[in-house]
């Protein structure tokens, strides 16, 4: 908690109702807990206190030398500031000129587009900090700022966890955040106090090139999921000072991840409804998490840049929501004002647009001269006004200090002794094994038994930097294979598991790459199925090569033309074919999906990914992944798991549309097990209640099966009918996983309340309204009304 004189007072007095919803009566603030609020709140008097003082001293060119942050490579030695020579060095004249002379206040970013060990980020970050801090005037330290979204992913050597979209596949909480705080703790022995993650990006798109940076398309899961990695990276009271946490950043503000085309940083349109239904909730709770910073979209809705856009970053973040840490821009997105998005006829047009909208920190990337002079011209012609630029400054000294940068502006890789250590790789193994989602299993084939022989093919069955994805070691992962040679490909985990005699190898297909992008070609198509005939059962990898972002962008979401046709000739030899899919968003396979035995998803898993895959083919591991997303069926029939009744068009009478309706290949929360799983007694405490009392819901769920698992329970409820707005056919409201042991049952119990069960209107305002409602828990339903009525207003 962040107390400040203001809210001092009632933040003791509110302290109780912060602990959940089990009691109407808030607890008494205990005399430990109301020393820790004073504590707390005498540090934040002292340090706003200082930074008053600091804000005092500084000239207009120091405050804006603070908003401004470059990437590391224009610092670095090189023939221009795109590159820098290897190995690795600064250039002393350039980093002056950028810390001393235009007092630059922030750096991100590697160099070259390269991961670097321990040693070098504390080499590179210390010699930075002793000229921020010993070289100039008022000697405030840099706040240095990474991509570690999947683990440290610029530390080579580091742990590399499942993509967000893998883990959110765990439904596992507390994995999640054990994942965050490994990366905040090597983050931190990179002398790296600042991560650029989590995404909390509502993601129903999966034509979009980061859908994989994410936790998919449902704004709870996204929401509770946010903010146990928010939890990790910056610990229970967010004490980002302590050495093992870093500052999170929650991106990219506000919905970024839904544009027309389906295309990265292209138009969208979002009703505010839909703005504030979806994609704002994971945000907010965030926001009330704690979290120090945010990013913003680089995109442009409903006509209007989001980095120009004063109702977006001023009204609704800081005013409605109440956001008082620092807001940065994404890559070069001020400048896009002016030179893509055509509403700035000039730089210092777009850098007035977008400070005065509500920016306090600029991802300037490589030029920062313009925006340094323009920002100080502007405030001397009265166009941006001097209270905006002290704002924003405020903010960034405040993240400055909460990091405790003033006193230990680095931190030495030699304090962390567990570094990739054995325990932060059993934990990432953890997390890819229950990522790992079983879509399909024709006549039980899985999992297979070790002593059969495989032949194990497709583009991705060799690859570490397909277990990976981008942002690992380099922005496309391109440069995987260099720094990931010590962990097993799919290939290699499976010859470890049941021996290399076993297994065959022949690629089938391969990726050709020419920079940051790709195409495939047939390698030895006719040798994987020839290869087929001497083996029990065929493991298929197929899916995409890693890419993100611009580069990311596709056409065509079906699977390629190369793949579809070696999985239909495999099929055709008679071989159980298990199909593994390895790639970033849902790529669509019903050209040949109903002649594959078995499917198994696996994301993009990390380093661990091909261990944990070849221990779940084969038995070790029981798998309890659920989709985190529709898996579409056909490219025209994009529907999300959140929709509305008339988007399942054969319910109504007198439809001749069967198969172009609500037909995803599998639906949001699917997955299978090993063994299985019965729901019985699903019982509510009352068939009616009225707006004020907690709904107690409990479930009984027994393994009826011969193998101990792992089960996502997951509580949907359903509006059946609303009078403003057309309700959507059913929402996550709650999920927990449990372990149950063959013939073990357990009882579940979960609380709803009125909001919960709220929809935003045509006014933007959130309102639950009387009338009927269903919850579903497996495939038990029960309704249940609710009286009265209760409009909360915004948010």
């Amino acid at each position: 908690m962040k107390l400040t004189n203001a809210t001092f007072t009632a933040a003791l007095l509110a302290y109780a109702m912060l602990t959940g919803c089990q009691s109407q009566k808030p607890a008494p603030v205990t005399t430990e807990e109301t020393a820790t609020a004073v504590q707390a709140n005498r540090a934040t008097t002292e340090t706003d206190k200082k930074i008053e003082d600091l804000l005092s001293q500084m000239t207009l060119e120091e405050k804006v030398g603070q908003m401004a942050q470059i990437t590391l490579d224009v610092v670095g030695k090189g023939d221009n500031r795109f590159s820098s020579y290897e190995p690795l060095k600064l250039d002393d004249k350039e980093l002056r000129k950028a810390l001393v002379d235009y007092k630059i206040g922030s750096i991100l970013n590697t160099a070259n587009n390269r991961a670097r060990t321990p040693e070098k980020w504390y080499e590179i970050i210390s010699q930075i900090q002793n000229v921020a801090m010993k070289d100039t005037r008022l000697k405030i330290p840099v706040i240095y700022g990474v991509d570690m979204i999947h683990g440290a992913t610029y530390t080579a050597g580091a742990t590399m966890f499942p993509q967000q979209i893998g883990q959110a596949a765990t439904r596992n909480r507390e994995l999640v955040r054990r994942g965050a705080e490994i990366t905040a703790y090597e983050t931190r022995a990179s002398s790296i106090p600042w991560n650029f993650s989590p995404v909390l990006d509502f993601a129903p798109d999966p034509q979009f090139s980061r859908q994989f940076e994410t936790f998919g398309e449902d704004p709870y899961l996204t929401s509770e999921l946010g903010v146990q990695m928010i939890n990790g990276y910056e610990g229970d009271n967010n004490d980002i000072g302590h050495p093992e946490h870093v500052a999170s950043c929650m991106k990219h503000f506000l919905g970024y991840q839904v544009p027309s085309s389906g295309k990265d940083r292209t138009p969208t349109y979002i009703p505010e409804t839909a703005l504030r239904e979806y994609h704002l909730p994971a945000f907010k709770a965030a926001i009330d998490a704690g979290s120090h910073t945010i990013m913003i979209n680089s995109g442009i809705i409903n006509g209007v840049p989001v980095h120009a856009n004063y109702d977006i970053l001023t009204k609704l973040l800081r005013d409605e929501l109440g956001f008082e840490g620092l807001v940065v821009t994404d890559w070069g997105d001020i400048e896009y004002l002016h030179t893509r998005d055509k509403v700035a006829p000039t730089m210092k047009d777009a850098i007035m647009m977008a400070i005065n909208a509500g920016i306090d920190m600029s991802m300037i990337a490589y030029n920062y001269e313009p925006f340094c002079n323009g920002l100080v011209e502007l405030v001397k012609e009265g166009k941006v006004k001097q209270e905006r630029i002290d704002d924003a400054v405020r903010r960034i000294l405040r993240v400055k200090y909460a990091l405790n940068l003033f006193e230990k502006p680095t931190t030495n890789p030699k304090d962390y002794p567990k570094f990739a250590s054995k325990e932060f790789e059993e934990a990432a193994y953890q997390t890819a094994a229950e990522s790992i989602t079983l879509l399909k299993n024709e006549k039980n084939v899985l999992p297979l038994k070790k002593g059969m022989k495989v032949l194990v093919t497709g583009p991705n069955a060799n690859s570490m930097r397909t277990l990976n994805g981008a942002w690992t070691y380099s922005w496309q992962g391109e440069k995987v294979e260099e720094f990931a040679g010590k962990y097993n490909t799919i290939l290699e985990a499976v010859q470890k598991e049941i021996g290399a005699g076993n297994v065959t190898y022949v690629s089938g297909v391969s990726y050709k790459m020419d920079g940051f992008y790709y195409e495939e070609f047939a390698d030895k198509m006719n040798n994987a199925v020839a290869a087929a005939k001497n083996v029990d059962a065929i493991i298929l990898c197929l899916g995409e090569n890693t890419s993100t972002e611009t580069p990311g962008n596709i056409n065509d979401i079906y699977i390629s033309d190369l793949q579809t046709e070696l999985a239909k000739k495999l099929a055709q030899t008679g071989k159980p074919v298990i199909l593994v899919l390895n790639e970033g968003r849902p790529r669509v396979i019903s050209r040949f999906e109903r002649d594959m035995d078995g499917i198994v998803q696996i994301y993009q898993p990390g380093n661990y990914g091909g261990d944990a895959l070849a221990d779940v083919l084969f038995g070790d591991v029981n798998p309890s992944g659920k989709l985190p997303y529709n898996y579409p069926r056909y490219p025209n029939a994009l529907v999300p798991f959140i929709h509305k009744p008339s988007a399942e068009q054969r319910k109504a009478e007198g439809v001749y549309n069967y198969e172009a309706d609500y037909n995803p290949q599998y639906e949001f929360g699917h997955g299978l097990s090993y063994t299985t799983f019965k729901y019985a007694n699903l019982n509510l405490t009352k068939e009616s209640y009225s707006m004020e009392e907690p709904i107690e819901v409990t479930v009984q769920v027994t393994n009826t099966g011969k193998r101990e698992g792992k089960e996502a329970v997951h509580l949907y409820t359903t509006d059946l009918y609303a009078s403003d707005i057309t309700p959507d056919v059913k929402r996550l409201r709650r999920f927990e996983k449990i372990n149950l042991k063959p013939g073990e049952s357990k009882t579940l119990s979960f609380t709803l309340t009125a909001d919960d069960l709220s929809y935003i209107n045509r006014k933007g305002e959130k309102m639950t309204e009387a009338g009927e409602f269903e919850i579903r828990i497996g495939d038990q339903v029960k309704k249940f009304m609710l009286n009265g009525s209760k409009t909360i207003g915004k948010n």
